[in-house]
């Protein structure tokens, strides 16, 4: 089965999953970390996206993106990748692919996902037990969205800079969000949608994308349609 185009729309944010091949590890030291974040902030400027949340994990990434023009999330995540793989390899003297493959996408409808999906991006060393709060993660976004710590890769989304009128007002109410768990619903939507590359938003988003893209943005309906019924009845 061929694969579908990854959607290209300027202006349009992506949550982006970067996963390493056969779950293998991606990120075994700090030095890895720091490294693959220096690759996103110069490639990000480079290729005009701006990064609105992220969270490495120990075997993937999760990014949060709005390209400025087209192709430009395509072109950021093919340079970190080769230039990650290569400090990769060399560090730890192993030769090889790392990455899963192509990246996973999906189009973010910014009014009804985006803050949702930058608390799940966020979150997941939570979910995955490696931290007992988003703040003690040093690798995500978290820091700087609720706690001030300045970062060079953040692009601060204008959702984000509406909850306050100051830092501190954002920082607050940021924060406050995650009082509130995202629900199961929530999670699998986001899930889903990465995953398989469908469009997550409502269905005026999905029509616009529709019509943008010439795609599907949703899986066709299973079976067969059922037949109306004769005048009859049989």
């Amino acid at each position: 089965m061929a694969r579908l185009a990854r959607y290209d729309l300027p202006d349009v944010p992506q949550h982006v999953i970067q996963r390493g091949n056969n779950r293998c590890v991606t990120f075994a030291a700090d030095e890895d970390y720091g490294f693959y974040l220096d690759c996103l902030s110069e490639s990000a400027r480079k290729f005009g996206c701006d990064i609105h949340a992220y969270v490495l994990m120990t075997n993937h990434a999760h990014l949060l993106a709005t390209p400025r023009v087209a192709g430009g999330v395509s072109k950021m995540m093919q340079s970190i990748g080769r230039r990650y793989v290569r400090y990769f390899n060399h560090a730890y003297k192993r030769t090889g692919t790392l990455w899963e493959g192509r990246y996973k996408a999906t189009l973010i409808d910014s009014e009804q996902y985006l803050l949702a999906c930058s608390r799940y991006i966020e979150l997941n060393p939570l979910r995955a037990e490696m931290v007992a709060a988003p703040g003690d993660y040093p690798w995500s976004s978290f820091a700087a969205h609720a706690l001030g710590k300045s970062s060079g890769v953040l692009s601060f989304h204008p959702l984000y800079l509406q909850l306050g009128a100051t830092p501190r007002e954002r920082q607050g109410a940021y924060l406050a969000l995650f009082e509130q768990a995202l629900g199961n619903e929530m999670l699998e939507s986001i899930r889903d949608a990465t995953n398989k590359s469908w469009v997550l938003g409502g269905e005026r988003f999905k029509e616009e994308i529709a019509d943008l893209s010439g795609r599907r943005v949703a899986p066709a309906p299973r079976g067969r349609p059922r037949r109306e019924a004769s005048i009859n009845g049989l």
